[in-house]
């Protein structure tokens, strides 16, 4: 699961775009002005972006520079008609990761976001282990042993993201901020309430809860020490 924005003006491919995303259990967002890309690329996390080169406010290439120059890091497939080397030379120049041109299968376009999701250190196999637990996160289960925990799509995105970031804390806003849709109105305290759940189905009675919270800021997964 990857959060996802698409900058895409044409309506009919972005839609195309964003469902077949949905599908593949990511969480997508469509902008199809680059002003309103450059706002959310400020004050939302996503992991990764798609991003077309012609659009109305700002072009593809203004937004990737100014992303760049902010400091923005996240993976970035650039969509464009053009297909000359040059213009390909320009948007990768720009700090495009990759790059397609149209008319493409959109399946390809969901092997070059997998591509590029493999690459961060944050982003590691499909399979996670956590003390008894095992994270399918192709399969989008989880299991300790052969026993398989039902968890709700929420819930197991929860459990998936704090276990790919071992250590790190992270406080109710931020979990929303990276696993919901900036047009969730998701909680803190819905937060709380998707941990309790997790805890009760997940945790094993005599042992230490699998999600650490640290009181007044967040909750972390720590790696069991051996």
């Amino acid at each position: 699961m990857a959060k996802i924005l698409v900058v895409e003006d044409d309506a009919e491919l972005s839609f195309t775009i964003e469902n077949w995303l949905l599908l593949e259990e990511h969480v997508v967002e469509t902008v199809a002005d680059g002003n309103e890309a450059v706002e959310r690329l400020k004050y939302y996390k996503y992991d990764l972006l798609v991003l077309d080169w012609q659009l109305p406010g700002l072009d593809g290439i203004e937004i990737l520079n100014r992303y760049r120059s902010s400091g923005g890091a996240i993976p970035v497939i650039m969509l464009t008609g053009k297909d000359a080397i040059e213009d390909k030379e320009v948007g990768l120049d720009a700090g495009a990761d990759d790059y397609l041109t149209k008319p493409f299968h959109v399946k390809e376009l969901s092997a070059r976001i997998r591509a590029l999701l493999r690459r961060p250190a944050a982003m590691p196999a499909n399979v996670l282990v956590a003390g008894d637990l095992r994270i399918d996160s192709a399969a989008h289960k989880v299991f300790r042993g052969q026993d398989e925990i039902h968890l709700h799509p929420k819930e197991f995105s929860l459990i998936e993201f704090l276990v790919k970031h071992p250590g790190r804390v992270f406080s109710p806003e931020s979990l929303i901020d990276h696993i919901w849709s900036s047009y969730s109105d998701t909680s803190p305290t819905n937060i709380r309430a998707y941990v309790a759940k997790l805890r009760a189905k997940i945790d094993v009675e005599g042992k230490p809860s699998v999600i650490d919270t640290v009181h007044g800021v967040g909750y972390k997964y720590e790696q069991p020490k051996d």
